[in-house]
């Protein structure tokens, strides 16, 4: 039974990071279209191996995956991979960056066309956009006055962050629910 016990244990050790990849909807709601922003969209996301794009479009669009160059300058006669169903979903196998256009004449000039980083599945995310620390007022003392003293409270304010937790607790919420999953399946084999 403990050799059951320690199989399944590395079993779910291995397994549980796959559990928790993403599935990026591109575009969001709108799908892929031309009057999407892609780059706005791409920033707010956090791709990690493993997670998956989904494309979803109409009949006179279509997916390339074409290099940067051909990004750069929309071209989508040399496409890697071209795909024309409707609804296309292509899985992040590898870091780095990567890039995407309708092979449509025209779209890929008018905007139809996305750039987004990849990153190791190992490798702690952290947000595309930048963060703003939140300053600490400086308490300066009293005088006495004859008005009452209202309390000096600076307001709160919760830090929000693209697509749900990112960055080092993003990593560390998935690491806690990874090992909760795991000591849980043990749990039920040991009792």
């Amino acid at each position: 039974m403990a050799v059951s016990a320690v199989a399944t244990l590395l079993f779910l050790l291995v397994a549980s990071p796959v559990a928790f990849a993403a599935n990026h909807v591109v575009g969001g709601s709108g799908g892929w279209t031309q009057s999407g922003d892609y780059t706005t969209w791409a920033t707010a996301e956090t791709f990690t191996v493993g997670d998956t794009l989904e494309f979803n479009y109409g009949g006179s669009h279509g997916v390339d995956v074409i290099s940067k160059d051909d990004y750069e300058n929309c071209n989508t006669g040399n496409a890697i991979e071209s795909y024309s169903d409707g609804k296309t979903t292509i899985k992040l196998t590898k870091s780095g960056p990567m890039y995407f256009s309708c092979p449509t004449f025209g779209h890929c000039q008018s905007g139809m066309k996305l750039s987004i980083n990849v990153q190791d599945s190992s490798t702690p995310s952290t947000p595309s956009t930048p963060s703003t620390t939140p300053s600490t007022p400086a308490t300066t003392p009293s005088t006495p006055s004859d008005s009452p003293a209202t309390p000096n409270t600076p307001a709160k304010s919760t830090p929000t962050t693209p697509n749900g937790a990112t960055g080092v607790f993003g990593s560390m919420n998935k690491f806690v629910i990874g090992v909760s999953v795991v000591l849980g399946a043990l749990f039920v084999f040991m009792c």
